[in-house]
């Protein structure tokens, strides 16, 4: 079905995130009057996370906004409900309250669910981070904390996060003057941020080496029974240490659609379900090995431009082509990052070389975000110390390379 000006498609985005707010704002741009919006999510709030992990060190902070507002704003009917499955024969997107609602395309952009690789560890996301860093900052400050452990277990495709918090934990415990901590970050990498490349490697290292971060490479944590969390190979033990994990994720296998056995949706390369007849996905809900909100994003603009050409619009749609780009925290000054292309080996530079350098790049979002906002306020949140990263990962990340060239033979 393809819309006109008498009867326009009717567009059906679940998920209130990066991906489905991106998708509503690039349809709105690529088909105008062809297509028609509804939102359905079960939050009241979109909350943009990147800058959360710094929360606790007063480097940054999340930014709400009431969906409703961002409704009115675009258009778009919102909807507030969770979906629970689909009937694509019948064109219907069932929610838990078991409402059904008819489409006549769906997108789903539900992202993923987090669940913690050990029982006995605290595990880090974004929704729990002061509450998380909250006491463990005052243990340290209190001096009942003297080891901690930054955990990337294996299977995380993006561990940022750990070398953001072990980086500013150790900043934060200098202010306090506990010159007696110890950090260790364990990593299944070959070094610090391999994915990134030479100059990211380098850069990475040098801030690690100068606030006395050991690393761990080549080691993965296992838990054996009842007993402490222990890394392997060589078997050390990190009973004297506090634990902080980064979690793993996990797709939420909805009913009726594809998906593999992670839970994750199964589809093409511009987004479309694999034997559907009417339904995209984008954002982390897909089965695309990495997660992150600026190539949610990227996702979201691929989906967008195949409804839209779907819709009637004179649009050509591009498949997904990820390039990561986002922003490593440190304690100190900057030093903008690139990672390698085939011209450049990499280079470590002292500009930024994207705009607003925040960890979600996405064309329509991002500049939307930005006028939501009051100036000082984004000023504040878009210019953290660090190192923003630009990269391809079709070229730099095997496991991408695999998952996209799957996803282009469906």
């Amino acid at each position: 079905m393809t819309g006109s000006a008498s009867a326009p498609l009717h567009v059906l985005v679940a998920g209130g995130g990066v991906a489905g707010l991106e998708t509503c704002l690039a349809l709105r741009d690529l088909a105008g009057g062809r297509v028609t919006c509804s939102l359905l999510t079960p939050e009241e709030q979109f909350t943009y996370r990147p800058m959360a992990v710094g929360e606790p060190f007063a480097r940054g902070r999340a930014q709400h906004h009431r969906l409703g507002a961002i409704a009115r704003q675009l258009g778009v009917e919102l909807i507030q409900g969770a979906l629970a499955s689909v009937d694509d024969g019948a064109r219907l997107a069932i929610t838990a309250a078991g409402d059904r609602l008819s489409y006549d395309a769906l997108v789903v952009a539900i992202g993923a669910r987090t669940e913690p690789a050990y029982e006995r560890a605290l595990t880090w996301t974004p929704e729990r981070d002061a509450e998380v860093f909250g006491g463990l900052l005052r243990d340290i400050e209190d001096g009942y904390a003297k080891r901690l452990a930054f955990v990337i277990p294996l299977a995380v495709a993006w561990p940022l996060p750990a070398y953001e918090l072990a980086l500013m934990t150790a900043w934060q415990a200098d202010s306090m003057g506990r010159d007696d901590l110890e950090i260790t970050i364990y990593t299944p990498e070959d070094a610090p941020l391999a994915m990134f490349g030479a100059a990211a490697i380098s850069a990475v290292r040098e801030d690690l080496d100068e606030v006395g971060i050991a690393v761990e490479t080549g080691s993965h944590v296992v838990a054996q029974g009842d007993g402490p969390l222990v890394a392997e190979p060589g078997g050390r033990s990190l009973a004297d240490s506090r634990v902080v994990a980064l979690p793993r994720a996990a797709g939420w296998a909805l009913p009726g659609l594809p998906y593999d056995t992670r839970g994750f949706i199964q589809c093409n390369a511009h987004g479309k379900v694999l034997g559907t007849a009417a339904v995209w996905a984008a954002g982390d809900a897909t089965a695309f090995p990495v997660k992150q909100g600026g190539l949610a994003a990227q996702q979201a603009d691929a989906v967008a431009e195949s409804i839209a050409a779907h819709a009637g619009a004179p649009v050509r749609p591009r498949p997904f082509k990820p390039v990561l780009r986002g922003v490593l925290l440190t304690g100190r000054g900057k030093a903008w990052l690139r990672g390698p292309h085939d011209d450049d080996p990499g280079v470590a530079e002292r500009r930024a070389l994207f705009w607003p350098p925040t960890k979600i790049a996405g064309r329509y979002l991002s500049p939307f975000l930005l006028a939501l906002e009051d100036s000082e306020a984004v000023g504040r949140a878009a210019e953290p110390d660090g190192h923003p990263v630009d990269l391809d990962l079709e070229r730099d990340v095997p496991a991408a390379a695999d998952a996209l060239r799957a996803a282009r033979r469906d």
